[in-house]
């Protein structure tokens, strides 16, 4: 029987807006688990749905050997979705409560083929994985954003593809679950692909496949492999690039000194013929004679600095264009001490008993991470404080000049421009200046004039923070959800030093300990089975 594999054949994309996206592309992946990562808006997920049949390449070929099983970033539900829709069962359990009930019908036998233990087995799985409070019928509403992380992932394992391709699957989860995926993917038989910028689960993986300005490259290695391999290579690329424009530049001093005793030759020759008085005729001769070793002479050097000007352009095409990332730091009007919110006895909503109820105050210049397992009423809290949702009792109080970030990202119209947005957002700024900020993000000319529905996971997260944090009035609190998943090492460096610099309050919601430890926090603000505790942090100045 033939092994499961996937066949890149010279694959390109390009954009409805006319840009190639990449193009040339040839891989073979087959069983050994493999992570695809990338810089922001390379291509990553367009080539992951290119890869699972769900998109078609603008020229070349996928060759699929075996089924695929492809679990997009965001987990999109309809508002009456199921836990069993979010597994991706639901249409086989209703097949069987069908047969259950006195079908015969033929479509029905094929809906649930083999699968007529599939109810056991997600309640075995949710069990197995610290779910079992949920069944195949409760409402997809009532799961935190890594609950219903976990719940398609358990989908992706019962679906019985022979190959999985996960889309940044870490996101949202915590650090016990995060764990724990990584030994469900270790237990996984067959082909696997994750797409993903977490590098502890890239650690996981036998192989990494980079997608680059420069094409794909393989990497037979983890990701510490990786990162030391790529590091070489951009060395290697660097000081070749630099040898070759010593080389030009050493060439072209050697073909002026070249030229230049020529034209000496040339003019003593003609000197020591009128001297000597020689016919006319044999002076004529010697010009022309001089003249062809002359232009003979410019027209090798010409060819000579054409192949030396090539060299060092394809020297060039070897290193990695990474442009830099930036965020400009956030001017407050007043850094106050005054307080930017009040929680008095208030309940959450969709929250278990233990960390339903909350008193909190928050002041101006406090920097808090909120921590916790998957569930526990995190996002729900920032929610409630941006005024998404009621409180189901007490008083919550929030300075209206806050920007909210949510997991979503719902302040983002997928069907508007970012430089729109940005510009219904900052009336005062030049567009100039916009459209620097947003280039400074990684997001050109081209990004920024299309529907920002149609970028990437990576690029949709910097187009909501700009159109947050550049707004016409500096927000005095940030309540920010999981701000950094989807984001490249690069950019997500550039927005903890921005958080960093911030002189407003912040809350932020993460579970990424390195991500934390760079924001200077002042407290953390714990939730655990004994409800939510602030717990001062010691300033590491």
């Amino acid at each position: 029987m033939t092994k499961p594999h996937l066949v890149l054949q010279d694959v390109s994309l390009v954009l409805p807006d006319g840009r190639a996206l990449f193009s040339g592309l040839h891989e073979q992946f087959n069983l050994c688990p493999t992570g695809l990562v990338g810089r922001n808006g390379v291509g990553k997920t367009l080539l992951a749905r290119i890869l699972a049949g769900l998109l078609q390449p603008t020229t070349g070929h996928c060759q699929r050997s075996g089924s695929v099983h492809y679990l997009a970033q965001q987990v999109v539900h309809p508002d009456d979705a199921t836990v069993a829709e979010l597994a991706g069962i639901q249409h086989t359990l209703d097949a069987l409560a069908r047969i259950e009930s006195g079908s015969t019908a033929a479509e029905d036998f094929d809906a649930v083929g083999d699968d007529w233990d599939i109810q056991p087995r997600l309640c075995l799985e949710l069990e197995r994985n610290g779910l079992s409070h949920l069944d195949a019928d409760t409402p997809a509403s009532a799961l935190s954003g890594g609950e219903a992380m976990r719940v398609s992932l358990i989908g992706a394992m019962l679906s019985g593809a022979d190959f999985l391709i996960l889309d940044e699957p870490s996101n949202h989860l915590d650090r016990p679950n995060r764990q724990a995926l990584i030994e469900q993917l270790r237990r996984w038989p067959r082909g696997l692909i994750v797409v993903s910028h977490d590098r502890q689960l890239l650690e996981s993986m036998q192989r990494i496949v980079e997608l680059s300005s420069l094409g794909l490259h393989s990497y037979g290695g983890n990701y510490s492999f990786y990162a030391a391999a790529k590091a070489h290579e951009r060395h290697n690329a660097l000081e070749t690039l630099a040898e070759r424009k010593l080389e030009r530049q050493r060439q072209a001093r050697a073909m002026r000194k070249q030229l230049e005793r020529q034209e000496r030759r040339q003019a003593r020759g003609k000197r020591h013929g009128k001297e000597a008085n020689q016919a006319k005729s044999l002076l004529d001769g010697q010009k022309e004679r001089s003249e062809a070793s002359s232009g003979a002479l410019r027209r090798h050097q010409s060819a000579r600095l054409d192949q030396l000007n090539q060299d060092v352009k394809d020297a060039a095409q070897q290193v990695e264009k990474e442009a830099p990332i930036a965020l400009h730091d956030l001017p407050v009007a007043q850094a106050a001490k005054r307080r930017v919110a009040e929680l008095d006895g208030v309940e959450l909503p969709y929250v278990a008993q233990a960390t339903r109820a909350i008193s909190l105050i928050v002041s101006g210049q406090q920097r808090i991470a909120i921590v916790g397992p998957n569930g526990c009423g995190k996002s729900t809290l920032l929610r409630m404080m941006a005024g998404r949702v009621t409180p189901l009792a007490g008083v919550c109080k929030v300075t209206p000049e806050h920007a909210y970030l949510d997991q979503q990202l719902e302040n983002l119209d997928p069907a508007k421009t970012v430089l729109e947005q940005l510009r219904s957002a900052n009336r005062t700024a030049t567009e100039a200046d916009l459209r620097m900020r947003l280039a400074q993000l990684g997001l050109d000319a081209q990004k920024i004039a299309t529907p920002s529905g149609s970028l990437s996971g990576g690029e949709r997260l910097k187009a909501a923070l700009a159109c947050l944090l550049y707004a016409d009035r500096p927000p005095q609190l940030l309540l920010l959800d999981e701000p950094n998943n989807h984001l490249d090492l690069p950019s997500a460096e550039a927005l903890e030093a921005m958080l960093r610099s911030y002189q407003g309050a912040l809350i932020v919601v993460s579970h990424d300990d390195a991500f934390l430890d760079n924001l200077g926090l002042t407290d953390r603000l714990l939730a655990d089975e004994q409800g939510w505790r602030l717990e001062p942090l010691q300033s590491s100045d």
